[in-house]
């Protein structure tokens, strides 16, 4: 699942930096439910706060910052207010909307059962294809990818996905979409 990249070597993910309200909460949660290991810790200057990196495979790491004065948390803008499958997607332009993790397709039903075992809370199986819906309730041929989605302690998005074929020219057809045809909610 690669394709050369004319302008830059890129190799991958260094990391993804997301803020958290309690260290301690966020440790528990990625070393012990989804055992990460913690890689590297540290103490921003002036007491502004911490900066904690998780390793999550292949290199890469998902790190987190505790800030001092961070505001509270604002489900439906900064990040979407519950998962896909309750009908929450949105999230403001510039927010980061969820993180997903490769996982292999052998254990990707098996991890699922694993964190509902732990008493996380997790979407059904959604496996994306390209039909009017975007999801069908069975592997066929037009799936690419198998997911199921599940929120960390702060509502944090998260998924567990596994590619299920190769992409070809075919799989890019969009016409892209400008800020213009955005459909703006203004009001509370």
């Amino acid at each position: 699942m690669s394709a050369t990249n004319p302008k830059f070597e890129l190799r991958g993910i260094n990391h993804l930096a997301l803020v958290c309200a309690d260290m301690r909460r966020t440790i528990d949660f990625y070393t012990g439910v989804l055992g990460m290991p913690l890689v590297k810790t540290l103490d921003l200057p002036a007491g502004l706060g911490q900066h904690f990196f998780f390793d999550c495979g292949g290199g890469n790491t998902v790190a987190f910052f505790w800030l001092a004065d961070s505001p509270d948390a604002a489900p439906g803008i900064a990040a979407p207010k519950g998962r896909p499958d309750e009908g929450e997607l949105a999230s403001a332009v510039g927010s980061m909307n969820h993180v997903a993790f490769a996982v292999p397709p052998e254990q990707f039903d098996d991890y699922r059962s694993r964190l509902k075992a732990e008493g996380i809370a997790v979407s059904p199986v959604l496996n994306h294809d390209d039909s009017p819906a975007g999801v069908s309730r069975h592997v066929h041929p037009g799936t690419f990818v198998r997911s199921f989605y599940f929120q960390d302690p702060d509502g944090v998005l998260l998924e567990f996905a596994c590619w299920t074929r190769e992409f070809t020219d075919a799989d890019v057809a969009h016409e892209p979409k400008t800020a213009a045809d955005r459909r703006v909610r203004t009001g509370s």
